[in-house]
C-alpha cells in the first residue's frame, strides 16, 4: 500500500466512528424534558457572567468553565437540544480521537475497531446526550492522550500541556488521567529528556489546576450523597465500559485480555502501555481515595472507557492475524487476513454488538430512563395551580423544576423564597427565616406544597430551621386536601385545619403518569399576601 492510500485509510478509520457517534449523538436527542442535573446547567449557563462567577464562589466552581462555555452556547438559542449538543459533539471528537490512537498505536483498521466500538457503547451515548461536561472531558482526555504519543515520538511538549490543563479545568478529576500517561511512560521505557519534557508539562497541568481544586475543596457538600464503592461498583463499570449485555460483556473482556498481549513497537509506547493504564488507574485512583472520603461516581471517569476498546480492537486484530496464519500454506510464509476483508469482518462484528445493544439505545432516548423529568412536574403543577396561589417548595431544592420551566409557574407566589437564585449566587435562591415563614403561611387559608417524595417520610430529617418549620407549619396547622403524585415530586393541596376536609388523593396508573382532579377542583384563594 503506498503512503497515499495509507492516509486515505487513516482518515476514513478516523472519520467513520466520529460520523457514527454524531449520528447516534442526535438520534432521539430532544426527549422533552431536562433532568436536575442539566436544569441546573441551562438555569446557570443563562445567567450573566458576573452572576455565574458570584454562584462559583459558593457552590459548582468544578463546573465553573463549563457553565460559561454552555453561556456562550445558549445566548445563541436556549433550548433542550442546543444544551445537549456540545456534548454530542465532544463524544463524536472522543470517537474519532480514540480511532486516531488505534491508527497511530497500531494500523488502521484497529483505528476504526476502536472508535467504532466506543461509539456504539451506550455508556458514551448516554452521556453524548447530557447537559453535562462529561463526553466534554472524555474528548479532552483522548486529546491529550493522542498529543501524549506525538510527544513521545518528538514532538513538542506545549500541545498536550494545554489541552490537558484545559481538560482539567472543564472537570478537575481528569487530573487522575496524569498517573495513567505516568504508567505509559515507564512501560515504554521511554528516554529521561521524554520524561522530563512530560513532567513539565504535567507541572503546568497542575499548577494552573490548583486554585480549582482549593475553591472545591471548600465545597464538598455538593458530594456528600456519594457512598463508598465497593466490588459492586467495580463490576458495574466494568458493564458500563463494555456494554451491559452479558452477550457482549465476556466476548469484549476476551478481546480485551487478548489485546494486552499483542505486540507493539520496540523502543516506542504502544497500545497496550497506552491503553491499560488509561483504562484502570484512574477508576482505581478514585475508588482508592473513595474509601477515605467518598468521591467516587461513575461518570466522573468516563473517560477511561476509552482504554477498553482500544484494548478489545487490538486484540481482534491479535485473533485476524491467528487465523491468517491457519490459512495459509505449511509450505509458506505465514499471511494475515487481508487488510479491507477483515476490516469489513470486524465492521461487521461491532455492527452486530450495536444490534444487541440498541434495544438499551433506544431505552435510553427517553425521559424516564434520567433519574426524574422536570418537565413532566412543572407541567403537572401547571394543570393543577392556579395564577395567585401561593406555593410551597419541600425542600427548597426541588424549586428546580420552577427554574427550569418558569412559565408553568408563572403567576404563582413563592411563600418561602427571599432571594432569587441568580441574584443571590446559589442554585436555588435564599430562603425566609423559620419565624418569617411562620409569619407568612400564617396568613394563608390554603397552600400547595411542591415535595420530594422522600420528605413526606416519617424517616426524613430537614436540614436547617426553615424546612423545619415548613413541615412544623404543615402537620400543625394544615390538613392535605389534595394529592398529585408523578415520578418525581408530590403535589399537595394543604388547606387550614379548620375547613376539616378529607384528603383526596390520585395517583398515575403507571410510573412516570399522573391522574388526579381538573384544576377546577382546586379551591379558590380569597386571601392575597404580600412578601
Amino acid at each position: 500500500m503506498n503512503r497515499e492510500s495509507e492516509k486515505r485509510a487513516e482518515r476514513i478509520a478516523v472519520l467513520v466512528p466520529a460520523v457514527l457517534m454524531f449520528t447516534l449523538g442526535l438520534w432521539g436527542l430532544d426527549r422533552g424534558g431536562m433532568w436536575r442535573d442539566e436544569a441546573v446547567t441551562f438555569q446557570v449557563a443563562r445567567r450573566s457572567t458576573t452572576q455565574i462567577w458570584h454562584l462559583l464562589g459558593s457552590v459548582d466552581a468544578v463546573h465553573g468553565l463549563y457553565y460559561l462555555l454552555m453561556h456562550l452556547v445558549l445566548a445563541a438559542h436556549a433550548d433542550e437540544m442546543v444544551l445537549r449538543l456540545p456534548s454530542v459533539c465532544g463524544a463524536a471528537a472522543a470517537a474519532g480521537l480514540v480511532a486516531a490512537l488505534g491508527t497511530r498505536l497500531a494500523r488502521p483498521r484497529v483505528g476504526l475497531w476502536a472508535g467504532l466500538l466506543y461509539a456504539i457503547t451506550p455508556m458514551v451515548g448516554h452521556y453524548a446526550q447530557e447537559g453535562r461536561s462529561y463526553a466534554l472531558v472524555a474528548a479532552g482526555v483522548a486529546g491529550a492522550t493522542l498529543l501524549l504519543v506525538r510527544a513521545v515520538r518528538g514532538g513538542s511538549w506545549w500541545p498536550y500541556g494545554v489541552v490537558l490543563a484545559l481538560t482539567c479545568v472543564l472537570h478537575e478529576f481528569a487530573v487522575l488521567v496524569l498517573p495513567a500517561h505516568a504508567c505509559t511512560l515507564a512501560l515504554a521505557r521511554v528516554p529521561g529528556r521524554v520524561r522530563r519534557g512530560w513532567l513539565c508539562a504535567a507541572v503546568g497541568a497542575v499548577v494552573v489546576l490548583l486554585p480549582l481544586m482549593l475553591v472545591s475543596q471548600g465545597q464538598a457538600a455538593q458530594v456528600a450523597w456519594l457512598t463508598t464503592p465497593d466490588g459492586r461498583s467495580v463490576e458495574d463499570l466494568l458493564r458500563q465500559f463494555t456494554g451491559p449485555d452479558q452477550l457482549v460483556v465476556g466476548p469484549y473482556v476476551a478481546l480485551m485480555v487478548l489485546g494486552l498481549r499483542a505486540p507493539g513497537p520496540r523502543r516506542e509506547v504502544s497500545l497496550t502501555a497506552v491503553a491499560l493504564p488509561l483504562l484502570v488507574v484512574p477508576p482505581a485512583l478514585l475508588m482508592g481515595v473513595s474509601q477515605l472520603q467518598p468521591l467516587y461516581d461513575d461518570r466522573y471517569v468516563l473517560y477511561a472507557l476509552a482504554g477498553a476498546p482500544l484494548l478489545a480492537a487490538a486484540g481482534a486484530e491479535r485473533l485476524a492475524r491467528a487465523l491468517g496464519r491457519l490459512r495459509a500454506p505449511v509450505t509458506r510464509a505465514p499471511r494475515a487476513v487481508p487488510r479491507r476483508a477483515g476490516a469489513l469482518l470486524g465492521v461487521l462484528a461491532v455492527g452486530g454488538v450495536l444490534v444487541v445493544q440498541l434495544p438499551l439505545l433506544q431505552a435510553d432516548r427517553s425521559a424516564a430512563n434520567r433519574p426524574d423529568d422536570l418537565a413532566a412536574d412543572a407541567a403537572a403543577v401547571a394543570r393543577r395551580v392556579r395564577s395567585g396561589d401561593p406555593v410551597l417548595f419541600l425542600p427548597s431544592l426541588e424549586r428546580r423544576a420552577a427554574l427550569a420551566y418558569p412559565a408553568d409557574f408563572r403567576g404563582t407566589r413563592d411563600v418561602a423564597l427571599q432571594v432569587p437564585a441568580a441574584a443571590d449566587g446559589s442554585l436555588y435562591g435564599r430562603e425566609v427565616r423559620a419565624d418569617e415563614l411562620r409569619r407568612r403561611l400564617g396568613r394563608l387559608r390554603s397552600v400547595w406544597v411542591v415535595c420530594e417524595p422522600s420528605a413526606l417520610q416519617p424517616s426524613w430529617t430537614p436540614w436547617n430551621r426553615t424546612e423545619r418549620a415548613k413541615l412544623a407549619v404543615l402537620n400543625e396547622e394544615f390538613v392535605p386536601r389534595r394529592e398529585y403524585v408523578s415520578r418525581g415530586i408530590t403535589l399537595r393541596l394543604y388547606v387550614r385545619r379548620a375547613q376539616r376536609v378529607p384528603v383526596s388523593t390520585s395517583r398515575p396508573p403507571g410510573a412516570g403518569t399522573e391522574a388526579g382532579s381538573t384544576p377546577s377542583d382546586s379551591p379558590s384563594i380569597s386571601v392575597r399576601t404580600t412578601r
